[in-house]
């Protein structure tokens, strides 16, 4: 049986785009949080606006820093 669980984690790392250093402290709660899990959270730069896609351990273990790809398609003008 798993138990809901909730922990705060604080993820440093070098942003994506400018490699400026950020910290971030994201609230991860469900069933199965455990030492062998992994999460994902999508982090603005502060410095230059890049989505950067974390995965991380919840001991606070950043395991890779990439861009987020935005699969929304861009708006095109109207021929009206």
């Amino acid at each position: 049986m798993h138990v809901m669980m909730e922990l705060k984690v604080t993820l440093d790392f070098s942003c994506y785009g400018c490699e400026e250093c950020v910290t971030v402290t994201v609230q991860c709660r469900g069933k199965g949080i455990g030492s062998e899990t992994l999460a994902a959270v999508n982090v603005p730069c502060p410095s230059c606006s890049t989505i950067n896609k974390l995965s991380f351990e919840t001991n606070g273990t950043v395991r890779s820093v990439r861009p987020c790809v935005c699969y929304r398609p861009l708006p095109e003008p109207s021929v009206n």
